[in-house]
């Protein structure tokens, strides 16, 4: 069983995937779309769901620094509902300051400036599913 991590923006979809055995989580892929069509995005990312045999999503959910939700955190609850409709199941992890531990860990490693939108979405899903093995493990721990 194997778990997707996605990273939600407005055009993109960063998407994280981890390795057969739920321990590594490497980057897949972006998924591009026009601006806030995520049914576009649904329909492709069902796609990789079906290829990959998916069981899990873990979306990230933005929250402001007080913990509130705004309109990015909105934005993550449509699309939670949308894959629910579709029988995915999908877990929630707290977001904040992922991409900004994104981009600083592309800026230190010099990756190529033309890539590096895609490499923060990327490695923000990374971020976002790693959150939630660990959340996971510690749950075990207990």
């Amino acid at each position: 069983m194997r778990y997707l991590g996605l990273d939600l923006g407005t055009k993109t979809l960063g998407i994280s995937i981890t390795d057969k055995t739920n321990t590594l989580v490497s980057p897949l892929k972006v998924i591009k779309f026009n601006f806030e069509d995520y049914n576009a995005a649904l329909n492709e990312l069902k796609k990789i769901i079906n290829d990959y045999d998916i069981k899990l999503v873990v979306l990230g959910l933005p929250k402001n620094m007080d913990g509130s939700i705004g309109f990015a955190g909105n934005r993550s609850m449509q699309f939670k509902s949308m894959l629910e409709n579709e029988n995915i199941q999908v877990e929630l992890v707290d977001e904040r300051l992922t991409t900004k531990t994104a981009e600083d860990i592309v800026h230190l490693n010099n990756d190529n400036v033309r890539n590096t939108k895609n490499r923060i979405d990327s490695i923000a899903a990374c971020i976002i599913l790693e959150s939630y093995l660990k959340r996971c493990q510690n749950d075990i721990k207990e």
